[in-house]
């Protein structure tokens, strides 16, 4: 199966780490490497490519940085990840942004791989498609929260 390139997981905790600042202005590239571990030529790149997506917006200067350019409530985990690796679908031929035949398939429409495939690109898109940067840092937020409190009770 399709698994998530190192570009998409340091995308994601970037804008993740976005999302957290959101409304506080933009981010120093360097600040936000250093804050999430990432390598910071190679935040550079992926930033630069969300911006061209629209995903974030940056500022020049010294108050420069990046910055989420919609609302976390607004960016979808599926957008990022196709911006990031591509179509969801773990074959071409399930794919509903770039659907290719398969080469070797004899009857596409009765194709038995295709046929599941096509409901597991479904049950992804729906989750991604469904999953925001916000609903992520709320989650996340929990999971600490109940942490927190289990370590307090110990």
């Amino acid at each position: 199966m399709k698994t998530l390139s190192q570009k998409a997981k340091y995308g994601l905790r970037a804008l993740y780490a976005l999302a957290r600042k959101y409304g506080e202005g933009p981010v120093m590239v360097g600040h936000l490497a250093e804050e999430e571990e990432i390598p910071k030529k190679f935040l550079e790149l992926i930033l630069l490519e969300l911006k061209n997506m629209g995903v974030v917006a940056s500022k020049q200067g010294k108050h420069g940085g990046y910055q989420l350019g919609h609302p976390p409530s607004e960016i979808t985990l599926g957008r990022v990840i196709r911006i990031m690796d591509g179509p969801l679908a773990p074959l071409p031929c399930a794919s509903e942004t770039a659907y290719q035949k398969c080469e070797e398939c004899v009857d596409e429409k009765s194709c038995g791989t295709r046929i599941v495939m096509r409901r597991v690109r479904d049950a992804i898109a729906l989750i991604l498609d469904g999953t925001t940067l916000a609903d992520v840092c709320r989650q996340v937020d929990a999971v600490k929260r109940r942490n927190k409190r289990r370590t307090k009770r110990a």
